[in-house]
Formats: C-alpha cells, sequence, structure tokens
C-alpha cells in the first residue's frame, strides 16, 4: 500500500462511497488514515456528538478540506447531551477554511453571536438555517456583509427573526441566485426590498406560517409607492423556480405581483394564493414560454352574494394551452366540499390535448369523471398519473386508461389487460378494492386519502411534515 501512487490511491477511496467502508480502510496504514481525511469534503453532525471545543478542534484539525457541514439536531432530548453552542461555532468557522455550504438545523442554543462568526468564512457560499429559536437579525446582517460569495440562503421556520438591516442590505448589494423564507412569522411579503440585489436571483420561495384570510388595508405595502425601493418593479428575467404559498395579493399589491414580471419562469407552484387571477396567468404564460412545470393549490373565495369558487378558470388554462408547452401539471383542488372549482373538466380536457403532458396530478377535483378519463386515454405521451380523492371516477373511466399508450405510473384504481409498475387507490369512493387487485405490480388501497391529508396541512396550516 505504501508503493501505490498517490492518484491510484485516491481513485480507490473514491470507489468506497459507505462511511463505514471508508472509516474500515483508513484503519489499514497510516497513509490511508492520511488520505481519507484529506479527500473527505462533507461531514454530518447531530445527537451524541460532544460539540465542545476538545472534540471539535481535533476533528476539523484532520478534515480539512470539508466543504459540506451540516449539525442537525432534530429530535433532541437533554439526555443526548450537548448541542453545538455560539462558542463552538466560533472554533468551527474558525478552524474550517474551505467552507461553502453550512446547515444548521434545530440548533437551539445558536444564537446572532454565535452566527457573527460566520462573517469570516469567506468562501461560503450556501446557509441553511433550519429552526433557530434564539436568532433574530444582527447575526445575517454580518453574514450578509462578510459572506460576499453567498448565492443561497433558506431560513425555515426561525420564528424571532425579524426583516431589517440584513433584507434591505442584501436588496440593495447582494448577489443570491436562490432566496427560501419559509413559515418565519415575522418576516412579510412587504419587507422585501427588491432593489438591484436581486437581479441573478434565479430561485424563490415565500411561504407563510398560517392562511392569511384578507389583505389587511391598513398595512403599509412600499411596492404600492412609486419610485420606493422597495416598489416590485425590478426585472427578474433569470427567475426559474417560484413558490408562493398562503399569502394574499390585491391590485398591484403583494408578491403575485412578480407573476407579471419573469420571462424565464420554469417551475411555478401556487399553494392557498389569494387574489390570483386569470389575467395574472394570461400574462404570465404570455411572457415565460419556457414554463414547464405548475403545481397550483386552490382555495375558494366568494363570488357575489353565498358563490364561493376558486379564482382561476378555465381561461387561465386556455392560456396555458396556447402559450406554454407544458411537462408537468399537478393540480390540487379544495379541501372544502361546499364550494365550486373554477375549473371545468371541458378546460382540462382542452389543456390535456393541447400540450404533450407527460406527468399529470389531479386531487380533490369534484368536476373531473369518466369524460376526463377519456381524454386522457388518448393523451399520447402521459406517462404518470395521480387521481386522488375524484369522486366521480368510475370503473368504466378507469378502464378507459387501457388503451393508453405510454401510461406507466398510475396512482388509482385501474383495470386492464397490462399490468402497470405501480398503482395506488387513495379515496376514490365509486371504485371497488376488489377491482384493484391484480392491476399492477404493486397495488395498494386505501379509504383515506394521506397525499391529499399531507398537502393541506402543509399549505393550509404550514405544518412541518
Amino acid at each position: 500500500m505504501e508503493d501505490l501512487p498517490e492518484a491510484l490511491l485516491e481513485e480507490i477511496i473514491r470507489l468506497l462511497p459507505a462511511k463505514d467502508d471508508r472509516n474500515s480502510v483508513s484503519l489499514v496504514s497510516k497513509r490511508l488514515y492520511t488520505a481519507v481525511a484529506q479527500l473527505r469534503d462533507a461531514i454530518c453532525i447531530g445527537c451524541g456528538f460532544q460539540p465542545g471545543t476538545a472534540a471539535l478542534v481535533p476533528l476539523w484539525s484532520r478534515f480539512q478540506n470539508l466543504c459540506k457541514v451540516e449539525f442537525n439536531y432534530s429530535g433532541w432530548m437533554t439526555n443526548h447531551g450537548m448541542q453545538l453552542n455560539n462558542e463552538g461555532l466560533r472554533v468551527f468557522s474558525s478552524c474550517c477554511h474551505s467552507l461553502a455550504d453550512l446547515t444548521l438545523s434545530f440548533c437551539s442554543c445558536i444564537d446572532d453571536s454565535g452566527l457573527d462568526s460566520l462573517a469570516c468564512c469567506k468562501k461560503l457560499m450556501s446557509l441553511r438555517l433550519n429552526t433557530l429559536p434564539r436568532m433574530m437579525s444582527s447575526g445575517l446582517l454580518s453574514v450578509a456583509v462578510g459572506c460576499k460569495s453567498l448565492f443561497a440562503l433558506h431560513l425555515i421556520s426561525c420564528e424571532n427573526v425579524r426583516s431589517v438591516e440584513w433584507l434591505e442590505y442584501l436588496g440593495r448589494t447582494g448577489s443570491l441566485e436562490e432566496l427560501i423564507v419559509k413559515n418565519c412569522e415575522k418576516i412579510s411579503q412587504f419587507d422585501l426590498s427588491f432593489g438591484l440585489g436581486w437581479m441573478k436571483l434565479q430561485r424563490f420561495e415565500f411561504q407563510n406560517s398560517c392562511m392569511p384570510t384578507k389583505l389587511n388595508p391598513h398595512e403599509h405595502d412600499p411596492s404600492s409607492v412609486a419610485g420606493h425601493q422597495s416598489r416590485y418593479d425590478f426585472r427578474c428575467d433569470g427567475l426559474k423556480d417560484l413558490t408562493l404559498a398562503r399569502i394574499t395579493k390585491s391590485a398591484e399589491i403583494g408578491l403575485c405581483c412578480l407573476l407579471s414580471k419573469c420571462k424565464a419562469l420554469e417551475n411555478l407552484c401556487l399553494y392557498y394564493v389569494l387574489g390570483v387571477h386569470d389575467n395574472d396567468m394570461i400574462t404570465l404564460t404570455q411572457n415565460s414560454r419556457s414554463l414547464r412545470s405548475i403545481s397550483l393549490m386552490l382555495t375558494p373565495q366568494v363570488y357575489g352574494g353565498n358563490v364561493y369558487r376558486t379564482s382561476l378558470t378555465d381561461e387561465s388554462l386556455k392560456a396555458l394551452s396556447l402559450y406554454c408547452p407544458i411537462l408537468q401539471l399537478t393540480f390540487f383542488g379544495c379541501e372544502s366540499y361546499s364550494c365550486e372549482i373554477g375549473f371545468t373538466q371541458e378546460g382540462l380536457v382542452a389543456l390535456i390535448q393541447s400540450y404533450p403532458i407527460r406527468d399529470l396530478t389531479i386531487n380533490g377535483a369534484k368536476i373531473f369523471g369518466d369524460e376526463g378519463m377519456r381524454a386522457l386515454s388518448d393523451a399520447q405521451f402521459l406517462e404518470s398519473l395521480r387521481l386522488v380523492n375524484c369522486s366521480k371516477i368510475t370503473d368504466d373511466g378507469m378502464r378507459l386508461l387501457a388503451r393508453s399508450r405510454c401510461l406507466i405510473n398510475l396512482t388509482a384504481e385501474f383495470v386492464c389487460e397490462r399490468k402497470l409498475e405501480s398503482l395506488t387507490n387513495e379515496k376514490c369512493s365509486q371504485i371497488p378494492q376488489k377491482a384493484v387487485q391484480g392491476a399492477a405490480k404493486t397495488v395498494h388501497y386505501t379509504d383515506d386519502c394521506p397525499g391529499f391529508k399531507k398537502w393541506v396541512e402543509r399549505c393550509v396550516y404550514g405544518r412541518r411534515m
């Protein structure tokens, strides 16, 4: 082993992806021990590791080329020992000189003074902060100012973080390509200062922690003031992925105004967004011809008298079929059975017939029945179909899928001579369990609707899954 060329030794170690195998190899010889340490570029530390200075310094001394580090204390209890604290984070940031990607999850001992130490990590490019209850805002400003290479920032369930100087700084001088803000209740959509710092943004996700009822007219929105720095009039030509959940839009106010400004958007997710109408979707489809994935979770709104229905109608579907070569469409209907869905079966059928959709999900749509299934059976490129909580689909509708040319995976009930690879029936009340047996290689039948429930809990109530 001592005579092996360095390049060959490195290649042997890289062919051992399992951590246990690499640890075993490092015990063979001192040279292998050193080589394994030098090639190690990622590590995850969680419950059970005592992150004191006496343990951290030898760890970083051995693994000097770490680029990706994660501290994850999910499920931590007091009997698990210590968590990483501010002092440990300072030791870590001063020793880990190659750090480019850092994740801190459920670190209850870290506050702003600990985050201040990350400002010295000049190579830091990606920072993910998940459930840091003691963190507020000043530490993020230190990171924004000190880490000039930062291009991805995730804030998830950081309930005490306020959007003040750090967000204004990034809006003026930042170079973020990816910004995700989820379930941070003290950060409002109106706090986002869209200046030149967002010009490189390619992925943006903003999710409120709870479902809004309506736009508060007393809440000041700088975006409605002409010439204001926070006005949503910046160019977002590079934005490719946009996710908005549980937010409200009214007239020209709110984050959904971004829909009319995107020209390169590829993936769009709108979950329980109030105030989005057909004209928003029509403008989006006309401006962004590269749109290839849309996921909609709709919520009913009042439309005169006691009529409740979703805001998007067949006009939106028509615009999609005219302007966008959609490859994947996910439509989750309303969880409420007392409202109307703005889409009709005819509108969905026209969309299906217009473009080569490969992946389609329809969930909770009472308007979709056997005639819609006939259109699906004629779809020439449909490979994956998920039908959940569609109570009007019967056995006759499912049998029509037997003539489908490309269908491989189906989540619903299906009977035909050619067996599918997988089949799941969830809460399709008019399809009996006995009809499912033998229809695919793997079959699952349930009377409840777990997939739909998870979506409702996450999108309506903001619960972490």
